[in-house]
């Protein structure tokens, strides 16, 4: 059995305080996007294995998230057969688009289909939340504010329908440990949840990542891609989750440019 486990933007993420718990309480809203991983799980016979294609993951496949789902549904079902997965991974890693996040909460659900687990929605969110903060969203996978760490969440409209999605990433990988070192979690000014209030054209005024300006500070050519967006004609343009990756938004009447100027950076337009 074969899904495609898509990535996701944040338009505006905010570090609204640290828990007790060493987590930090976020509010954002996730928005998904049809570029995707592919992910296959096929039943073995002995043993639980793991094969990955495509971009090169670092580290060993027992730290895989689509692994680690495997061995964190088998602590509350642990008779359901043996797997094979085989992940080919298109997604940039380390790059705010929460690809890894996504393949483990899809390995989630692929097993509760395959298998006819039965588990609900709810438990798969919460099951999720285990593998990380972005995992909850991709059992939803639909635009939503979210808080808490991400797992409580209010699907949400936004006017995003024929709009042209640029995502840019030029190589750099952010480690998310360093990017929430550089914050001072913080009571916004504007709440994301009301941005369904505002015309996009607003945006760039009131929706802000948090992590972007220490992020851009030491990359300084991601503000460079954004501002060549805004000159270009963005409706908004921004860095989603601790990044690297940025992302701009243009209407449908609008020429997405080109990014001759920083040659073979990796870009990818999609219509929404």
């Amino acid at each position: 059995m074969v899904i495609f486990p898509n990535c996701k933007i944040n338009i505006g993420l905010h570090v609204v305080r640290r828990r007790e718990d060493g987590f930090h309480d976020l509010e954002t809203i996730f928005f998904p996007v049809p570029l995707f991983d592919v992910l296959e799980i096929v039943q073995a016979e002995n043993e639980d294995s793991f094969i990955q294609t495509g971009l090169q993951i670092e580290g060993p496949s027992s730290n895989n998230l689509c692994m680690k789902a495997v061995r964190l549904l088998r602590t509350k079902i642990p008779d359901f057969p043996f797997v094979k997965l085989h992940l080919h991974k298109a997604i940039p890693m380390g790059a705010g688009l929460g690809g890894g996040s996504s393949d483990g909460a899809y390995t989630l659900l692929l097993l509760n289909r395959k298998f006819n687990l039965g588990l609900t929605e709810q438990t798969l969110i919460n099951l999720s939340l285990q593998l990380g903060s972005d995992c909850p969203f991709f059992i939803l996978n639909k635009p939503c504010f979210a808080w808490g760490r991400g797992e409580m969440m209010k699907p949400i409209d936004l006017p995003m329908k024929g709009m042209q999605l640029v995502l840019i990433n030029a190589g750099i990988h952010i480690n998310t440990g360093w990017a929430f070192q550089q914050i001072i979690p913080k009571e916004p000014s504007f709440s994301l949840g009301n941005i369904d209030q505002l015309a996009m054209e607003d945006w760039k005024k009131y929706v802000n990542n948090d992590f972007e300006e220490a992020v851009t500070n030491a990359h300084p050519i991601l503000l460079d891609i954004k501002n060549y967006c805004y000159s270009r004609g963005a409706a908004f343009a921004a860095m989603t989750g601790s990044g690297s990756t940025m992302f701009a938004l243009y209407h449908a009447n609008k020429d997405v440019p080109s990014f001759d100027p920083w040659p073979g950076i990796w870009h990818q337009k999609i219509k929404l």
